[in-house]
């Protein structure tokens, strides 16, 4: 009896002295001289701590959060605000080499968990934000979201690549999540939309001025010319029947007379 119960209580304290590493995570072993060995600790795995400890470092999905960054655009107008996500990841298998033969400051300590290389890809990410953002007008910044995302993408793979970290370190996605121009820029839109809209509406009043005025004139034209006509034709009327008219010929539209002589 005495003996199971040793037996259960050996298992409760070696299972207390020991770590779990999580799914999407890797662990690394630190030794009592503190050294951390460069063999990664695989998901699933319980490791003791009883003699040293396990350092654990989330490797899927890391969220990267810039905020309240203000680019340049081509126009030279800074932007009032953008936010950007990148999702990265880290190869399992380059966990030890990137944590022990980088600076600490590239990674970031949080909750226990270490995620390697944020700061360094907070870094590149910035970076990327504003060589994408000036290839764009500040007006035009929004709409062009799913370029400037490719763009930061393909300028970050390539620093990696340029730094030969393109093997341990995977870019997955990057979302612009908010890119604001300046007030002054949306006020001046908005008054050159206005001003547009004031010449349209001119214009058109302009144009029905001069298609009224046209008709107005085209129907003065036509009553001069009937009236022009019935004075022609009353004249030689009256010439007929004093006799002062033999035989007239008239332009086309109008009638001949004549005296029957």
């Amino acid at each position: 009896m005495y003996k199971k119960i040793l037996a259960v209580m050996t298992v409760m304290i070696a299972l207390s002295g020991c770590q779990r590493i999580e799914t999407g995570e890797v662990g690394l072993r630190v030794g009592f001289d503190k050294q951390v060995n460069n063999t990664e600790l695989q998901p699933g795995t319980f490791n003791q701590t009883i003699v040293g400890s396990v350092l654990t470092f989330p490797i899927r999905d890391i969220s990267l959060v810039l905020d309240n960054i203000h680019p340049q655009t081509k126009d030279n107008s800074t932007l009032a605000d953008m936010d950007i996500t990148v999702i990265y990841g880290i190869v399992p298998a380059q966990v030890g080499e990137l944590y022990n033969a980088k600076s600490r400051g590239m990674h970031v300590y949080e909750h226990g968990d270490i995620y390697l290389m944020y700061n360094y890809l907070n870094t590149i990410a910035n970076s990327a934000a504003f060589k994408a953002t000036q290839k764009h007008n500040a007006m035009d910044v929004m709409g062009a979201r799913a370029d400037i995302e490719q763009e930061i993408m393909a300028i970050m793979q390539a620093t990696l690549k340029s730094e030969h970290l393109e093997n341990s370190i995977t870019i997955t996605q990057v979302q612009v999540r908010n890119a604001q121009p300046a007030q002054s820029i949306i006020d001046s839109a908005n008054e050159a939309i206005k001003a547009q809209n004031d010449l349209n509406t001119a214009t058109k009043h302009v144009l029905i001025a001069k298609q009224e005025a046209l008709k107005q004139a085209l129907l003065s034209s036509r009553e001069n010319l009937e009236y022009m006509k019935a004075k022609a034709q009353l004249n030689i009327s009256e010439g007929v029947k004093e006799g002062k008219v033999q035989t007239i010929l008239l332009p086309h539209g109008m009638t001949m007379y004549g005296n029957g002589k």
